[in-house]
C-alpha cells in the first residue's frame, strides 16, 4: 500500500494554478525525453566520482536508458504507485538516474545527505517508510554499507538495500544496470499505467525542524517544475549555458536549481561530489561552464582560489548564492576574479528560491539585499499582529510561491499559514522596491555554510550527558561559514565535561559531524527569564567575539 502522505494541497489551489496556466501540467520525463530525441549522443551528466577516483560521463540516451531499467527493476521488486525508494548518494550521475526511475513508476523520490549518520538515517527511512535503500560502498573515507546494515533490523518497513560497487545480491550495478530489464517487460506498458499525475508527491526532502524532529517536505513535479522554470526566467539561462553543481542534490538547491534547471533546459550538468575550489576552476574550465547556485562559503572558497590565475573560466558568467547574506567585499573579489554577475537570493526547501536579485540590479542592491520576489511570488513583512510594516521596518517574512510545497509529511497541520502566506520563520526589512534583507530567524537553528542545524536536536543530545546541568547551543559568526555552533553548558557540581569529551560523545551517539559544536563554554549560570527560561540573545552577543 502507497504511504499516507496527507497534503494540504486543495482543489481550488489547482484550479487557481490551471487558471493562470502558470504550473507546467507535465513531467520532468517530458524534457529528458525531448532531449534524447533531439540529442540522444549529448552529455546529460559528468562529474567526479570520488569513490571509484574518475571522471563519469553519461549521454541522455544512456541516462535514460539506465532509469527506464532501474525503474522496471524498482517495480519487480514490488515497489508500487506513492511508495518510497530513499538513497543516500552523493552527485553522482546514479543519483539523477534514480529520480527518473522513481517518475517513470510513480515511486517517491527520497534523497538523504550523505554527511547523516545512525541517528538521523534510522528517523529518516522509518519516518518514510522506505521499501528500498540505496548508498555507496563508502564515501569520504566513511562505510556507508557497514552503517546501513546494522540499521536494517531496526527498519521492518525496508525490504531491499543496494550498495553502489557492492557485491553479490546487494550489487546495484549487477542487479539494475547490467540486467536487461527492458527484455523482459512491456515497458511501455507499464510506464503507462504507473505515470503520476503532476499534482501527485514524487519529492520527499527532510529539512531540519526547530523541534529537533526533521520535517519531511513533501513536492509534486508542478511544483518542482515551476520552481525550475521561474528560476530559469529570472537568471536569463539559456539551452547554451552548462550547469556546474557543487552543491548536494540532496538539498533543494543542487536538486531544483542544479539537476531540474539543466535538465529542463535540455544541457550539460557538471558535478562535483566533495568541494573542491581548485577542482571547481579545472571543470568550469574543461567543460566551459557558465551557471551555478551555491552558499555563500563555495563563492568564498572559488573566488580565493589561486587556481583562477591558471584556469580560463571567461565561459563562467553567473553566481548565485543563497544561505547567507553575501558580505559586500566578497562580491567585489567575486566578480572580479570570476569576471562574473554575482547574485543574492532567498528561499526554503518548502518553497524554492523566492527571491533574488537581477543581473541588471545596481550593486547596492546586489550588495545589501537578498533580491525582490521572482515571477509569480510574492514576500512582505508583517508585525507580531500579521499586520504588513511600512518600509524598511523589521517584521516577520512571510512568502507566497508557485512552487510552495503541499505539506509535511504525516504532519498536514504543521503548516505555518495565515490567509495564504506562509510563515517563513525568518525575520527581514523590505525596501521601497520591493527588495528584502535578512536580518535574523525567529526559529533557533544555525545555518553554517548553508546547512541547517537543529539546535534542539543538539541540546538534547548534550543534556543527556550525566556531566551536564544544562545547556544551551548558539550561533557565532563566521567569516566563511556565516556561522558555527557554540555550546554553553552548565554542568552539574563536580562535573568533568570537555571539548573533546563532548565531541567524541556526540560521535558516539551517531550524530553528524557537520551538526557537531565548534566550540564549548562553560557558564556557572545562564541568564534566565522570570519565568526560568535561558534567555539566548544574551549568549548570542557573547558569542559575536568568539572564534573557533
Amino acid at each position: 500500500m502507497a504511504l499516507e502522505t496527507m497534503t494540504i494541497l486543495t482543489q481550488d489551489r489547482i484550479d487557481k494554478m490551471n487558471a493562470k496556466a502558470i504550473w507546467p501540467k507535465g513531467l520532468l520525463l517530458d524534457r529528458v525525453e525531448r532531449s534524447v530525441e533531439m540529442q540522444p549522443d549529448g552529455v546529460a551528466v559528468t562529474g567526479i566520482n570520488s569513490m571509484r577516483g574518475r571522471v563519469e560521463t553519461v549521454s541522455y540516451s544512456q541516462l535514460w536508458r539506465y532509469a527506464r531499467r532501474i525503474a522496471i527493476g524498482l517495480a519487480d521488486l514490488g515497489v508500487g504507485k506513492g511508495e518510497v525508494v530513499s538513497y543516500q548518494l552523493p552527485n553522482w550521475w546514479e543519483f539523477a538516474a534514480l529520480h527518473l526511475a522513481c517518475l517513470h513508476i510513480g515511486a517517491i523520490t527520497n534523497p538523504v545527505m550523505p554527511i547523516f549518520r545512525q541517528r538521523e538515517l534510522s528517523f529518516m527511512l522509518d519516518y518514510a517508510e522506505s521499501k528500498v535503500f540505496f548508498a555507496p560502498k563508502t564515501f569520504r573515507n566513511f562505510d556507508h554499507q557497514s552503517m546501513i546494515e546494522e540499521l536494517v533490523p531496526s527498519l521492518p518497513k525496508l525490504e531491499h538495500v543496494f550498495i553502489l560497487d557492492g557485491e553479490g545480491g546487494a550489487s546495484f550495478e549487477a542487479h539494475f544496470l547490467e540486467r536487461r530489464w527492458e527484455e523482459e517487460v512491456d515497458e511501455e506498458a507499464l510506464f503507462t499505467e504507473r505515470r503520476p499525475n503532476p499534482n501527485d508527491i514524487i519529492e520527499i526532502l527532510y529539512t531540519s525542524g526547530t523541534s529537533g524532529v526533521p520535517k519531511g517536505v513533501l513536492h509534486t513535479s508542478n511544483t518542482l517544475l515551476s520552481l525550475a522554470d521561474t528560476g530559469r526566467e529570472r537568471l536569463g539561462l539559456m539551452p547554451e549555458d552548462v550547469v556546474f553543481m557543487p552543491s548536494p542534490m540532496a538539498h533543494q538547491t543542487g536538486f531544483v536549481y542544479g539537476m531540474l534547471m539543466a535538465f529542463t533546459l535540455g544541457t550539460k550538468l557538471v558535478l562535483q561530489d566533495i568541494w573542491s575550489p581548485e577542482v571547481a576552476a579545472r571543470q568550469i574550465n574543461d567543460e566551459r561552464c557558465s551557471y551555478t547556485m551555491a552558499s555563500t562559503p563555495f563563492l568564498a572558497d572559488l573566488a580565493n582560489t589561486p587556481a583562477l590565475d591558471v584556469c580560463d573560466v571567461s565561459s563562467f558568467r553567473m553566481f548565485c548564492s543563497a544561505g547567507a547574506p553575501i558580505p559586500r567585499i566578497l562580491v567585489e573579489t567575486a566578480t572580479e576574479r570570476l569576471g562574473a554577475n554575482i547574485l543574492s537570493g532567498w528561499g526554503m526547501t518548502e518553497n524554492g528560491l523566492v527571491a533574488t536579485t537581477r543581473p541588471e540590479d545596481p550593486p547596492e542592491k546586489i550588495f545589501n539585499t537578498d533580491g525582490a520576489a521572482v515571477a509569480n511570488n510574492a514576500v512582505r513583512i508583517v508585525d507580531s499582529e500579521g499586520n504588513p510594516v511600512s518600509a524598511n521596518t523589521e517584521g516577520r517574512l512571510q512568502a507566497q510561491s508557485i512552487g510552495m510545497f503541499v505539506g509535511y509529511l504525516k504532519r498536514p497541520d504543521a503548516c505555518e499559514e495565515y490567509d495564504g502566506w506562509f510563515e517563513t520563520g525568518d525575520l527581514a526589512r523590505m525596501d521601497e522596491d520591493g527588495y528584502i534583507r535578512i536580518v535574523g530567524r525567529a526559529k533557533d537553528i544555525i545555518i553554517r555554510g548553508g546547512e541547517n542545524i537543529p539546535v534542539v536536536e543538539v541540546e538534547e543530545m548534550i543534556y543527556r550527558h550525566p556531566a551536564v546541568e544544562d545547556v544551551a547551543v548558539v550561533a557565532m559568526p563566521d567569516e566563511r561559514l556565516g556561522e558555527r555552533g557554540c555550546a554553553f553548558v552548565q554542568t552539574i557540581s563536580g562535573g568533568n565535561f570537555t571539548f573533546d569529551g563532548m565531541i567524541e560523545y556526540l560521535i558516539d551517539a551517531g550524530m553528524a559531524k557537520t551538526y557537531l559544536p565548534e566550540r564549548l563554554e562553560i557558564i556557572d549560570e545562564f541568564p534566565r527569564t522570570a519565568s526560568g527560561k535561558i534567555q539566548k540573545f544574551e549568549l548570542r552577543e557573547i558569542a559575536k567575539d568568539f572564534t573557533v
